[in-house]
């Protein structure tokens, strides 16, 4: 079985059509190719229903829908790579604190809903198929540790939920019998969260492949906390294991400069000084490549070799002037307060300019034996 080192890159088209170039070694070069060489075999790609206005407006963060999935997959198949879709089941972000009921199903009871999540995967992964893009690995949902599609299927309505994403499993499984799925949560370093909710889910869910974890060590606890909730689930479950989020600062700079956001916009993760000093790395390019060596030790040492890998969360999201989290009218659809610009350029695996870090050096030289 090959193991994947893999890099979510959701947000490349709208990076690379807003200016957005990639390096290494001085010499520009196609981002695929890049990753390519320093032994990156997957891609992970999130996908989203509508992820537009009513009247056409984009809601940015890439403004994942199927056309621009499907370009992207066809990019990283052509390359040899494997793909992993990350069905969000919603028209923008999905994760532990938003699962909101797409437009086109809102209204819907929870039998409407069943039906659609699974004619909406069905159909999704038949169009991907006749377009010579289909996934080798697929996500039911994304980070659905407080459920999805809420209310209906929002923790602890766990009969609800698993309902839910049955369908999803039942869709995807309408188009290919054989391919590899995934339920994912967050908080990769909680071992009683993921437990009560996979001996839920264990009761009524359907058969899948994959537990995916998030795990970001600004919230998700110690690494000692992650390599002690890996152990357990693989022992507890016998599935194999996927960390489907990943990330690590490389800097404390600001890169605000770089979006042209005001200072009381600028509210990085790992520009916070708070978040840093829960994390026992250096927040440089050295620190962050630390932090992959020691995850990858960890990782080789779950028992029975059940880790099936790892996906870099938005490894080339670099500042660049249009590509942030959200556009004006996203944030009016989350009902959120803004902004909108890119809070994750300090833990790409480019600097702001976009030339390679040495971290992807770890990536290329570790092996999983």
């Amino acid at each position: 079985m090959k193991f994947l080192k893999g890099m979510d890159i959701s947000t490349l088209k709208e990076v690379e059509s807003l200016g957005g170039r990639f390096y290494d070694q001085g010499q520009e070069k196609d981002v695929f190719d890049i990753l390519q060489s320093y032994d990156v075999n997957a891609v992970r790609l999130r996908l989203w229903n509508n992820p537009y206005t009513e009247s056409g407006e984009p809601y940015g963060a890439g403004t994942n829908d199927l056309p621009t999935t499907i370009g992207l997959t066809k990019r990283a198949l052509a390359k040899g790579m494997e793909v992993l879709l990350d069905f969000h089941y919603s028209d923008f972000w999905a994760d532990p604190g938003k699962q909101r009921i797409p437009r086109a199903w809102q209204g819907m009871n929870l039998e409407e809903l069943e039906a659609a999540v699974y004619q909406y995967t069905k159909e999704t992964l038949e169009t991907m198929r006749e377009a010579d893009a289909f996934p080798t690995l697929i996500q039911i949902g994304n980070e659905v540790t407080n459920g999805i599609l809420w209310p209906y299927g929002k923790v602890p309505e766990y009969d609800n939920l698993a309902r839910l994403l049955n369908a999803g499993i039942r869709g995807a499984r309408a188009v290919d019998k054989e391919v590899p799925l995934m339920i994912h949560l967050d908080n990769g370093g909680n071992n009683a969260l993921y437990r009560e909710w996979f001996d839920h889910f264990m009761e009524k869910g359907e058969d899948f492949q994959i537990i995916g974890l998030s795990y970001y060590p600004f919230w998700h606890g110690t690494m000692e906390d992650l390599a002690n909730n890996m152990n357990d689930l693989a022992k507890r479950y016998g599935k194999e294991l996927m960390i489907a989020e990943v990330s690590m600062g490389y800097t404390m700079e600001d890169y605000a400069a770089y979006e042209k956001l005001a200072p009381h916009e600028r509210k990085g993760m790992a520009t916070k000084p708070e978040l840093a000093a829960k994390v026992p790395y250096s927040m440089t390019k050295e620190g962050q490549k630390q932090f992959l060596l020691d995850l990858f030790e960890i990782m080789k040492q779950v028992p029975d070799k059940k880790v099936r890998g790892y996906f870099y969360w938005e490894a080339a999201w670099i500042p660049i002037a249009g590509s942030g989290w959200a556009s004006e009218e996203a944030i009016a659809y989350m009902d959120e307060k803004g902004p909108g610009g890119n809070e994750w350029a300090n833990q790409a695996l480019f600097d702001y300019d976009g030339n390679a870090l040495p971290a992807l050096e770890a990536v290329r030289d570790f092996t999983f034996t």
